[in-house]
Order: structure tokens, then sequence, then C-alpha cells
């Protein structure tokens, strides 16, 4: 019964064995196991093994492979070849469930799948092709606090927020930053700073190059008096470089700007509490990748007013932001936001610039 059960363990072994997909290396070492993937690059090639587990080589370190599964061989003319592989002289071999062998030249793979991956690389695409609306949301958080006591008593904290949802075809931003200081140095108690903005844009690509817009932005500032300043404008807009590491482009258009201040903008006339107007639309934006720890955004926007001409104003934002871990940095921002005619008494410029920690969720690039 024992020489039973030892033979019975061999031949379950071996029946593994054969079941299993076999990689040689250049250097003579085999892996047997079931092969998953290639990466995106198809530079490497991922296998799953019963004693070392996930085990990925060098495409390059490659000599041969024998799958006993089907496989996915995607060509780089877009056709995709299904069937157990063998590799010889440089030529995967493919037996087909339809059509028997076909031959494919080995540079001329540039991925390869099991049914596993190959689902959910096509369920990917689906995605992208019909995504919904909640698919590909990414974003960050900022934050900024500075706290004294003792001789003074003074706080301050600001909050930055913006996600994005990009597809081939159109993107969905919003956007708010929120400042908020205040000194209890010598009472009573009295507030220092307290400013609102936020907006929603979307973008639809009408090329590989050009897209039109159309936004929304909502201003609140205490110490300019402004309960609200909305603009609601649209436009077109222009790549002027786009690749996975720096995205540039410049736009156009024109908006409508509605303002509601907490005192008359006119001493004579106490109605005189809102006024709205037309203007322009001129700007650029940048998105870039300086290495693989460092990332820099900015946008500048320019609305020259076409109801009160020699009026204008404009609104500058950049942020740097140094990478601690995949969902973790370091930011700075400086921000400038500019009107050429305030409120009574008022000055034009309202400078920001704060540093904290920024938090990231998703796959996109700010």
């Amino acid at each position: 019964m024992k020489r039973i059960g030892i033979w019975a363990v061999v031949l379950l072994s071996l029946a593994a064995c054969a079941q299993a997909d076999e990689v040689t290396l250049k250097n003579g070492d085999r892996l047997t196991g079931m092969i998953v993937r290639t990466d995106e690059k198809g530079q490497t090639l991922l296998i799953k093994t019963d004693l070392e587990g996930d085990v990925t080589v060098k495409w390059e370190g490659i000599a041969s492979i024998v799958s006993t599964q089907p496989l996915h061989l995607t060509l780089k003319d877009g056709e995709t070849i299904v069937g157990t592989v063998a590799t010889t002289d440089g030529k995967f071999n493919v037996t087909t469930k339809n059509t028997g062998e076909v031959t494919a030249a080995k540079d001329a793979v540039v991925a390869v799948r099991n049914d596993a991956e190959q689902k959910a690389y096509d369920d990917q695409i689906q995605r992208l092709e019909n995504p919904k609306l909640s698919d590909f949301w990414s974003g960050v958080v900022d934050t900024g606090l500075s706290l004294t006591r003792g001789n003074s008593a003074t706080l301050t904290y600001n909050l930055a927020a913006k996600a994005a949802r990009v597809t081939k075809r159109d993107k969905i931003s919003v956007y708010t930053t929120a400042i908020y200081a205040t000194d209890d140095t010598t009472p009573p108690s009295h507030t220092t700073a307290h400013a609102i903005r936020g907006g929603i844009r979307g973008d639809l690509n009408v090329s590989d190059k050009a897209f039109v817009f159309a936004l929304t932005d909502f201003e609140y500032d205490e110490f300019q008096n402004l309960n609200l300043r909305n603009t609601i404008g649209g436009g077109f807009g222009y790549y002027l470089i786009k690749n996975k590491k720096t995205q540039f482009n410049v736009y156009g258009g024109g908006t409508f700007m509605q303002e509601y201040f907490s005192v008359p903008l006119d001493p004579t006339d106490p109605t005189s509490t809102s006024r709205k107007s037309g203007e322009a639309l001129g700007g650029e934006e940048l998105a870039t990748s300086l290495g693989p720890r460092l990332t820099w955004d900015e946008r500048f926007s320019f609305y020259p007013n076409l109801s009160n001409t020699g009026q204008y104003r404009y609104n500058f934002d950049t942020t740097a932001a140094t990478k601690i871990k995949s969902w973790l940095s370091w930011q700075t921002t400086f921000g400038d936001h500019y009107i050429s005619n305030p409120a009574p008494g008022k000055k034009s410029n309202d400078v920001l610039l704060s540093t904290g920690l920024r938090l990231s969720f998703g796959k996109g690039v700010f």
C-alpha cells in the first residue's frame, strides 16, 4: 500500500508538470508554472510558479517557451493569434483551434496574455471606449497648516483639491482652494484671511491636438468684500505638447462674469453692489514630470473686460510636488489673482504661498 501511495504522488506530480507551461532561459534555467502576461512595453514576462511564486524575467533573456494553456499573442499590425505556443528558431508556433498551426516572428509579437489577462485587457478597452461617469477619476488633496502659541496666537490653514476624469475623448475637471487665517494675539480674535475658490471645467477633444471647453468658476473673498464672483464661459484650445510626461496647451474664448459685493461699488449709490460684464479669455496650461519624483503644473488665464474696456483680471497658479510615496507628496503652491477694478479701498492683488502635504488617488498627472 505504501508503494501505491508513493507512485500515486509521483504520477500526480508528473501530470501537474505535463499541464504546466515551461520557460527556458538563455542561461539554461527552466521555469514551470503558468505564463500570465508580458508588461505594457513587452519587455518582461510574468510567470506564476508553484515554488517561487510570481517570477518576472526579461524577454530578451528567454530562449524558448512552451505553453499547455492557450495564449493570446498580439502582433504589431493589431492581429491577435490564440492557441498553445511553442517557440523554435526565434519564431512562435501557435496551434490554434480553428486554423491549425500559425507561425509568427518573435519580433512581431508585442504582447502575450493568458485567457484571464486577455479578458481583463478587453474589459479595460471596453471601459475606455464606453466609460461610465464614475470611471477613471484621479486627483489630489493639498493641505497646509501654520500655528503659533505663546507670545503670539495665530492660525493659518489652507486646503486645495482637484480631481479629473480623463478619457480618450473628453476630460472633466473639478477644483477648489480655500484659505482661512485668524489672529488671537490681542483680543478680540479676528479673521485675517478668508477666501474660497472653485469650479468645474469640461474639455471635449475634436482631434488629437484640438479641443473645445466649457467652464464655470466661483469665488468668495471676505477681504475683497466679494460675496460671489461667478464666471461662465467656453472656447477652444490646442495641445502644443502632449505625451506621457508633458502636456502643454493654449486656449482662448469668452466668458460672462457676475460679481456681488457686500459694499457699494459707487459711494454715491448704495444699490451698486453688483456688476456684470462680458470678457475675452486667453491662457495656457502646463503639467509635466521633471523627474521620477518631481512634478510641476501651472495655469495662467487672462480676462480682458469687453463691457468696460481697459479693465482686466488674471489668475496665475502653480504647484511643484515631490513624491514621498505613491500616494503622498510634499507640495509648494503659489497663486496670484489680480483684478484691475476691485471694490473701493481694496487692493488689486491677492497672493497665496503655501506648502504642505499632498494626498493622491488614481493615476492622474497634476
